[in-house]
């Protein structure tokens, strides 16, 4: 099992047949607690570092172009006091969207023209990025889909940025002429500065 040693902490199954590591030796690995699954076809050495974010790193490796988004990604940022149930990832239409069974994931697709504006990482385990929305992208994208996630989390959401001494309005008001949003964030951010 000498090349399970040689990868990664975070890795799939077809990253270690790729280093020569037969699947049944890789079960075998996993059945004795030496590596975790962290979902299907996903694996993490026992001994890694502690993941900040397991499920984020699951989900990326299972869908590496998609983003975290929406609730998910405003929990990362200190936008809402809210913890998802679910890890919320968007793909770039007109991909076919991953199923992803565990962790429970929703998938949301946005437009391939805009689709990476606004993207960061975290670091989601030692030395591990997963692509993430920033957080004016994150506050845009809540506010234009206020009706699925409720104006109150927007609106919430919204007020936490512009509190922050980072805040950028101005890339905020970017961000949502992009998207096809600005009149409704520009009320909402005059809004907010007023109260």
């Amino acid at each position: 099992m000498s090349g399970l040693a040689s990868l990664p902490a975070t890795f799939t199954t077809g990253e270690a047949v790729a280093h020569g590591v037969h699947p049944r030796d890789l079960y075998a690995a996993r059945d004795s607690g030496a590596i975790i699954e962290l979902s299907r076809g996903v694996f993490r050495h026992a001994e890694a570092s502690l993941a900040t974010y397991p499920d984020f790193l699951a989900v990326a490796h299972r869908a590496p172009r998609a983003i975290v988004c929406l609730v998910s990604a405003a929990a990362v940022h200190d936008l809402t006091d809210e913890i998802p149930a679910v890890v919320q990832i968007a793909v770039p239409k007109p991909s076919r969207p991953p199923h992803i069974a565990f962790p429970p994931t929703k998938v949301f697709r946005f437009d391939a023209e805009t689709f990476e504006l606004g993207l960061s990482s975290v670091e989601a385990a030692p030395g591990e990025l997963v692509r993430i929305y920033d957080p004016p992208r994150t506050v845009v994208d809540l506010m234009r889909l206020r009706h699925r996630f409720g104006e109150p989390v927007a609106l919430a959401a919204l007020r936490r940025y512009l509190r922050r001494r980072d805040a950028q309005p101005a890339a905020l008001l970017r961000i949502a002429a992009a998207l096809d949003v600005y009149g409704p964030v520009r009320l909402a951010v005059d809004i907010a500065r007023a109260g």
